[in-house]
């Protein structure tokens, strides 16, 4: 819950009573690694926020995993179609280290939507970092190489380069695993 508390006191003034709001609405919970949060065809009931941990989301197309998002510490996630439409969620999300998160239920979520002023200005924040976020990367396939893309990787992403297997490293980026060993070697050597 602190990390939660600090990553949103560095976006906005939270004064005692809205504080209070948030340890009552948001719950803790560790998670083992390698345990899924959320399958395909469920409907997505929380958004996350990772204290600690690596997370994984993905799609299966045609039998093929994509990984769509790797998210690190200090970071929200959530299927948010699902979570905002309460559909069937096309995403899974799974534990790729053992994780520390902070969850907050769809009611709970509205609650403090339609209630505070403060949390609509936080998730309006939140929401436009994580737009920049995706359209920086739908541009990066577009102009950058293969190799250029995982250098941007490492340079940004140094624990999650660390931490992540090559074969999801590779589909986050689009490439096929065996272009990403032979990319590999060739910034080590």
């Amino acid at each position: 819950m602190i990390n939660l508390l600090h990553y949103i006191k560095s976006r906005i003034s939270l004064t005692t009573d809205e504080i209070r709001l948030i340890e009552k609405h948001f719950v803790s919970i560790d998670v083992p690694s390698n345990t899924s949060l959320l399958k395909a065809g469920n409907v997505e009931r929380y958004v996350y926020f990772l204290s600690k941990g690596i997370v994984k989301g993905y799609q299966n197309i045609d039998g093929k995993l994509v990984v769509q998002h790797l998210v690190s510490e200090q970071n929200f996630f959530t299927s948010l179609d699902s979570f905002m439409s309460e559909t069937a969620s096309f995403d899974y999300y799974e534990t790729i280290t053992d994780c520390e998160l902070v969850k907050i239920s769809k009611p709970d979520f509205q609650l403090l939507q339609e209630n505070t002023t403060f949390w609509s200005d936080f998730v309006k924040d939140v929401t436009n970092e994580h737009l920049s976020g995706k359209v920086a990367r739908v541009k990066d396939f577009q102009v950058l190489t293969a190799k250029e893309r995982y250098l941007k990787f490492l340079k940004q992403n140094p624990k999650l380069a660390l931490n992540v297997s090559i074969e999801n490293i590779a589909s986050f980026l689009g490439i096929e695993p065996q272009s990403l060993s032979r990319i590999r070697k060739q910034i080590t050597f």
